[in-house]
């Protein structure tokens, strides 16, 4: 039995409401207890030092048929960046999609230990899992993409609700995910034909209903089955000009949803829907409109999908989308359709500070960061690697934390960008307690991860220590410091065992699998008319279909009570 003690470092637990307290933490057997013997416990000396629950990534794409993909299209992205193997750690390659250990290494190093691959098509799940056994040192899951599921389709066109709720729970067990995805809603089954949706109203070709219709009825099945995190939403018309109306309505059509003012709906990469404008030369930020409705409004939490000047691989399941992007850019492209499931498709991508849209968008993702004022409400993302990769998340907390630092990039983008930009109006800077909500509290509290994202009694001993002293240091004028100490862990400490010291991997682990099994009143049926149809469309026989759990290297079931 490992035994630990954290000494006198300044904790930042906002779901414990610790503010920077002067504390000790004791560790036994991978969880936070009251007391340990100190005559035999190791002890870490923390003294001058930021300790932080273990980070939570809600929404990064590192594992599935789409990363991989993103790999084989760019060679290039390799050998720019390389992991060196070392004693214990093994080599790997990548800049924006890196292979699979050093996606594991590069997390770890910035204290984070619970990352969500959140693009999950069904009928590549196994590919999924294999790919997310294979990232060490955090934890894991993925959400299964049914926005555009036929069979979901069908139930809810047919106002079907429990039935569609009993599907969803097969599909959960079937493919072990987390969450409901939607992405596009509908739009991704008329991109089969070579169509796309225009709002939340418009019919999705041959099925007889609208996006709208989609998001309601898989909202109202991700409460029947009491699903740990609520619908995760990548809206209608992404990366669209004007594109903030359908945020709007998206969040909106869910209102009548909520009970008890929590959350029923998460707007994902917030910043690629918070569009103003009616083309790219009239692109202007929506994220006031966003921020004001969100502020006024409880059943609603966003992420911010911020953009960092870089270069990257956008890659999702919204197939028109990066259609769009491939003929706007007339880079390399992949498009993928996954059967008479969803879509994919993969554009590599340069953010570039002299230009007009690009930097918009870097100041939209900022904007709706700091104007959204609760921090609970709204989570530090990249969507990974989209908007750029998760390792420039350092940068993005010092963009936040500091508006000397916004300052200082704000001269050096786009000019008509500049004065277009909402930043200069704002002075909001977050604070160390702060940063601990949007990076691990936060996300995991919208996940219903109870063991994650604080250091309370009874909590994984997840803990991430950075080498900063937050009574000597003003994070608004130090900002190179607080992006340095962010960087490289003094001590990440993964299920209670140093696994990275002063930004090295000293120890390698293999992380948890979160899925979740929905308890109906009773077994799930499968209807030969399925299984028929299994045989019809897909290459993979509803036999073939299924994810047993002994397929997990780390299986992490979370069992829920359903009213289905």
């Amino acid at each position: 039995m490992t035994q630990l003690i954290v000494k006198n470092g300044f904790v930042y637990d906002p779901l414990n409401r610790i503010d920077g307290e002067k504390m000790d933490l004791a560790i036994s057997d991978g969880k936070i207890v009251g007391k340990v013997d100190e005559k035999k416990a190791k002890v870490i000396d923390a003294s001058g030092m930021i300790v932080m629950p273990g980070g939570v990534d809600i929404h990064t794409h590192i594992a599935g048929a789409e990363v991989n993909s993103g790999r084989l299209l760019r060679p290039e992205d390799h050998f720019r960046d390389v992991e060196a193997k070392t004693a214990i750690t093994r080599s790997g390659v990548g800049y924006s999609v890196p292979s699979t250990f050093t996606t594991g290494y590069r997390y770890a190093r910035m204290g984070y230990t619970t990352i969500m691959n959140p693009s999950m098509p069904p009928l590549e799940a196994r590919h999924t899992h294999e790919e997310l056994d294979d990232t060490p040192m955090v934890d894991k899951a993925s959400y299964p993409l049914l926005g555009d599921w036929w069979f979901v389709l069908e139930y809810l066109r047919d106002g079907m609700i429990k039935e569609c709720a009993a599907h969803v729970a097969w599909i959960m067990v079937a493919t072990k995910g987390y969450a409901i995805k939607i992405v596009n809603p509908g739009g991704l089954e008329a991109w089969g034909f070579g169509q796309n949706v225009r709002n939340i109203d418009d019919p999705v070709p041959r099925f007889n209903i609208t996006p709208k219709e989609i998001i309601r009825g898989l909202c109202k099945v991700n409460k029947l089955l009491h699903m740990p995190h609520t619908i995760h939403v990548h809206t209608n018309n992404l990366g669209k000009a004007g594109n903030y109306a359908t945020a709007l309505d998206t969040m909106k059509c869910v209102e009548n949803l909520a009970l008890e003012d929590k959350p029923v709906i998460h707007i994902t990469h917030c910043q690629f829907s918070a569009y103003k404008g009616s083309n790219w030369r009239t692109l202007r930020s929506g994220a006031e409109e966003i921020a004001k409705y969100v502020n006024h409004h409880r059943h609603v939490t966003l992420d911010l999908g911020q953009v960092v000047f870089t270069d990257t691989t956008t890659m999702t399941a919204d197939g028109p989308f990066q259609y769009g992007l491939y003929q706007l850019t007339s880079n390399k492209w992949v498009n993928h359709d996954v059967e008479t499931e969803t879509s994919s498709g993969i554009v590599p991508f340069r953010y570039r500070r002299k230009s007009y849209v690009h930097s918009i968008q870097w100041s939209i993702g900022l904007e709706l960061g700091l104007l959204v004022e609760d921090p609970w409400k709204i989570y530090l993302t990249t969507d990974h690697p989209n908007a750029a990769p998760f390792t420039t998340y350092p940068r993005i907390i010092s963009w936040l934390m500091s508006r000397n630092a916004r300052d200082k990039t704000m001269k050096r983008i786009n000019k008509r960008a500049r004065h277009k930009s909402l930043l200069p109006s704002i002075n909001r800077e977050y604070s160390f307690y702060e940063i601990a909500i949007v990076t691990r509290a936060g996300q995991a509290k919208s996940l219903s991860l109870t063991q994650k994202g604080h250091l309370g009694i009874g909590a994984d001993a997840d803990i991430a220590i950075y080498n900063i002293n937050p009574e000597l240091v003003d994070p608004s004028r130090k900002h190179k410091a607080v992006r340095k100490a962010f960087e490289n862990t003094a001590y990440t400490i993964k299920n209670g065992e140093i696994v990275v010291k002063d930004g090295k991997i000293v120890k390698s682990v293999r992380g948890k699998t979160f899925w979740v099994n929905p308890k109906l009143s009773s077994p799930i049926e499968v209807a030969d008319d399925m299984k028929r149809r299994f045989r019809e469309y897909w290459t993979v026989e509803y036999e073939n279909y299924s994810i047993p759990e002994s397929f997990l290297a780390a299986s992490a079931p979370i069992s829920v009570k359903t009213e289905v």
